[in-house]
């Protein structure tokens, strides 16, 4: 059975080694190693998509990483939409906090390990949205997936969702909370940047079938935009 916990972890914002310490001292530890060892973190960012988006995680963002890191934005949009603040007030976000423990976006208490393997779907659905991933990208996909040591059992189930068409009936069944809802959203759009008609047509789609408000969406976009900056080239 796969660790789909472990899976995302590996997947984004990733295992890197000879990082410990605090949740800060991680993140300042990180980003020098990722910028040298780009295969080695965060494959679903940087090798489903490549430099596609543009973007990529801030520090404050990466600080956190794997399912911390869908929870912690999903937390933040939830708890900002609920608390009626305006989603343009989101400007930056220099510091992600991880979501309360004991809450309903707790990643050790409050996300199975079968709905943790459903946001790893999620993603590689939203990934698949704009139809550009062919078969040449599908064999770089996993080659370099597999310097990520994921395993084979990993590896066969990434190669079955890529090639196999999204089933987005199964995808929004699978979010029975409405928390579990914000997260799949949450995952979906953290993997893209909806810069093409059929990529801002997969989310509004995602979004009215999982019947999440207008409003709560704003907030998500928000802040997943606010985790991101301007790759720079060189």
């Amino acid at each position: 059975m796969i660790d789909a916990k472990k899976l995302l972890t590996q997947l984004l914002g990733s295992q890197i080694p000879g990082i410990g310490g605090s949740v800060r001292q991680r993140g300042d530890d990180a980003a020098p190693y990722a910028k040298s060892n780009p295969w080695k973190t965060g494959a679903l960012m940087s090798v489903l998509l490549g430099t596609k988006t543009g973007r990529s995680l801030a520090g404050g963002a990466l600080k956190l990483g794997g399912l911390a890191l869908v929870a912690g934005l999903g937390y933040r949009a939830y708890r900002n939409y609920q608390s009626g603040k305006a989603p343009e007030e989101l400007r930056a976000l220099p510091e992600l906090a991880p979501a309360p423990e004991g809450s309903a976006f707790d990643p050790q208490t409050a996300i199975s390990n079968d709905f943790a393997l459903t946001l790893i779907k999620a993603m590689i659905a939203a990934a698949k949205a704009d139809g550009h991933i062919d078969a040449a990208e599908r064999a770089n996909i996993m080659e370099k997936l597999q310097v990520e040591d994921l395993g084979g059992e990993a590896e066969a189930f990434i190669r079955t969702e890529l090639d196999n068409p999204t089933d987005l009936d199964a995808l929004v069944a699978a979010a029975r909370t409405e928390e579990q809802k914000v997260e799949l959203y949450t995952a979906s759009r953290l993997t893209i940047e909806p810069d093409t008609r059929a990529e801002r047509g997969y989310l509004d789609l995602l979004a009215g079938r999982l019947a999440l408000p207008d409003g709560l969406i704003d907030h998500i976009e928000a802040t997943v935009a606010a985790a991101k900056v301007e790759q720079v080239s060189g």
